[in-house]
């Protein structure tokens, strides 16, 4: 149904046309056909309700479609802000950003989701200690150059460490941010799990008056495996410079407590002392101060000057508008401000003078910040209580996480109170409504105890999707801020998307249905193999093997290996990928790949001018017969004539006058005729090869 096509529907016209010439069939008495007969007009009236319920029938509603999909476990994607990492550079000393510090690049507008404290530290050296010996890579800290490095050497091992030195480091308890960059192999599979520790676990360390202490990290680069951030969380205990070190900094220590690396781990970059930044722009915000009753903001959040503030003066209360006190004396819900010398708008409620303020309660005191433009389209409209009342926003691509509404009505005593409403809640005299936040409205579904409510704009921040998953190395404008600091992206942004559309959720379900869940074919072991999580596949080839429903497939992993075989860690992911996808009567067997070289005998007659015709020639040879590293699969068979071909059709060559390729074990490959036929499970590579040219 969720793919049916509907049927061309006839038109009123040819229904009744159609019903007019079937009359003789039934009645030979009825001639009269016009319209003043009272039997065409009843025949008239059943064909439009016929026309009527053939448009209806074949109707596919979205809340139907959406309905379906829900069933089958497809739901429409969130809309999300795309997450960058920022550093700082050139700063002298620590620096405090606010929440909602906004980073302009170009027209992309990036703000923090929270007050941070950016300290002065930085990462000055990194150094592996393996084999005994000690090696720097301090470069990698450095952004100028770009030189991978193998941070644990060729055969990394458990006990082999990795040294990061700086200048400072942030308070106890405090995060710590960084992200390297990994050169990744090309082949590998995403991680499904962000902890997932297959290939190599770390004990990160940080050095303290009381010795080296381990850290709760939670490490997205697999082991520096592939490039993400790691999150450190210091140790409660202080931080000391350690004297052993080679510049005698402050000391994070990340040993391999497990190495089983398909491929060791290869770094171009690491960048340091990193805080999180969300592609948004807030138009209007909300600030909630708790249990307190005087609130501060920075002066650059109210620079534009529109502010309202609300207080709840008993817990479990709504909120009531309080107004900037004007005259000595006067008693009502009034406050007054003053700007504080570390630049902080300092809003105070004096319950004894004015005879109301905010309890010391939680979410005591709401500011909400409009900017121009949404404090002239901040009035919403009225709630009428009618089914899908729908009220436009004054902008589309919302961020829904942090929308609100504020409700304004009347409480039994007649005066205002003021609630602030989030989507989707439905209790019994909740105002609950659904916010379509690419189109920029709101449908009320239930009004609740909110019929004749006011409503006005709280918070609202709109954001760009995917046009947030910016590239590395953006330099960015903070707003407010010294124009000496440098801020920077070390890596790109991700995850920035809008909400999904019905259609494109309809497109995800189909696209699925494709994707074998159970493996039948050949081609089905074969894919499954192929898309095993993390791991690198080069080549797969699934046949039957022996008696009757044991499916053998043959793997090459894509490491750096000469010959790579199938390592533990291998067998058993790929083992779990076809375990529930198999067949019940099916078994399955995992088969190293096995390789054996061909060598190739010839005589061949050369033109005279060509100096290098012999290399030539024989880089055709190694070309055709390399299954390594080339397309060809196992099992493939090596056609004499196509090595011939490809001999003759070199420029250099006169003609062939002998040529023989001979398997090195004929266990594994069969000289059948002239051609080479191995097993299902190998793979060829040029052997000894001996020509003579004339």
């Amino acid at each position: 149904m969720l793919n049916y096509r509907i049927p061309e529907d006839k038109t009123y016209e040819e229904l009744i046309t159609e019903a007019q010439m079937q009359i003789p069939f039934y009645s030979q008495e009825w001639t009269n056909f016009q319209p003043s007969d009272p039997g065409i007009t009843i025949l008239e009236n059943l064909t439009a309700f016929e026309a009527l319920q053939l448009s209806r029938i074949h109707e596919m509603t979205p809340g139907v479609l959406k309905m379906l999909l829900k069933l089958l476990g497809f739901e429409a994607g969130k809309s999300r802000c795309a997450r960058i990492l920022l550093a700082a550079e050139q700063k002298m000393q620590p620096m405090s950003l606010p929440v909602n510090q906004k980073f302009r690049l170009g027209d992309l507008c990036f703000e923090t989701n929270r007050s941070i404290r950016l300290h002065g530290g930085a990462l000055n050296g990194v150094y592996g200690l393996f084999h005994g010996q000690r090696q720097e890579f301090s470069y990698l800290a450095d952004r100028e150059v770009r030189i991978p490095a193998r941070v644990f050497g060729e055969h990394p091992k458990a006990g082999d460490s990795l040294l990061f030195t700086m200048d400072a480091l942030p308070d106890p308890g405090e995060e710590l941010i960084f992200y390297v960059t990994a050169a990744e192999h090309r082949s590998r599979n995403p991680f499904e799990e962000k902890g997932d520790g297959t290939f190599a676990q770390l004990l990160w360390e940080c050095y303290t008056d009381q010795g080296f202490v381990k850290m709760h990290v939670r490490d997205d680069s697999k082991g520096l495996l592939v490039s993400g951030e790691i999150r450190m969380r210091l140790p409660d205990t202080q931080a000391v410079p350690w004297q052993e070190a080679p510049d005698k900094g402050y000391t994070i220590r990340a040993t391999l407590v497990k190495a089983e690396y398909d491929v060791p781990p290869k770094l171009i970059q690491i960048d340091g002392f990193l805080f999180e930044a969300w592609q948004k722009e807030t138009l209007s915000a909300c600030y909630t101060f708790n249990r307190v009753t005087s609130a501060s903001l920075p002066k650059s959040l109210t620079e534009d000057g529109y502010c309202t503030i609300f207080c709840k003066e008993e817990k479990g209360s709504s909120y009531k508008r309080y107004e900037p006190a004007r005259l000595l004396g006067e008693k009502g819900r009034f406050y007054e401000t003053k700007e504080t010398k570390d630049g902080q708008i300092l809003w105070m409620f004096d319950k004894r003078r004015f005879g109301y303020g905010p309890s010391k309660v939680k979410n005591a005191i709401k500011i909400v910040v409009y900017n121009e433009e949404m404090m002239r389209k901040y009035a919403l409209g009225t709630v009428l209580g009618c089914d899908h009342q729908m009220i436009r926003l004054p902008k589309g691509h919302i961020v829904a996480e942090s929308f609100c509404i504020i409700a304004e009505r009347t409480d039994i005593n007649g005066e205002m109170i003021y609630d602030f409403v989030r989507p989707g809640r439905y209790g019994e005299t909740d105002l609950g409504y659904d916010l379509y936040e690419n189109d920029g409205y709101l449908l009320i579904e239930e009004a609740g105890d909110y019929i004749g409510a006011t409503l006005y704009l709280g918070t609202l921040g709109v954001m760009r999707g995917e046009e947030g998953n910016v590239r590395t190395d953006n330099v960015f404008t903070a707003v407010g801020l010294p124009s000496s600091v440098r801020f920077y992206n070390p890596c790109p942004g991700v995850k920035g998307c809008y909400r999904e559309t019905l259609d494109e959720v309809k497109r995800r379900f189909l696209a699925d249905l494709k994707r074998p869940f159970v493996a039948v074919t050949a081609r089905d072991y074969e894919q499954l193999v192929m898309e095993t999580p993390k791991l690198c596949i080069q080549k797969v080839k699934a046949y039957l093997y022996g008696e009757n429903n044991l499916v053998r497939i043959a793997v090459m992993p894509g490491t750096d290996e000469a010959f790579p075989k199938l390592s533990r860690v291998y067998r058993q992911a790929i083992e779990k990928q076809l375990e529930n996808r198999r067949l019940l009567t099916t078994r399955i067997e995992i088969a190293d790949p096995v390789y054996t070289p061909v060598d190739v005998q010839g005589t061949i007659y050369v033109k005279r001018q060509y100096e290098n015709s012999l290399t030539l020639i024989e880089e055709v040879i190694r070309k055709n017969i390399d299954y390594i590293h080339s397309g060809r699969n196992f099992g493939e068979v090596l056609k004499f004539d196509q090595v011939f071909h490809e001999i003759e059709a070199l420029e250099c060559v006169e003609f062939i006058y002998e040529l023989s390729l001979h398997p090195q074990n004929p266990g594994l490959a069969k000289l059948i005729e002239a051609d080479i036929v191995p097993n299902e499970n190998c793979l060829c590579y040029a052997g000894n090869i001996l020509l003579q040219t004339g």
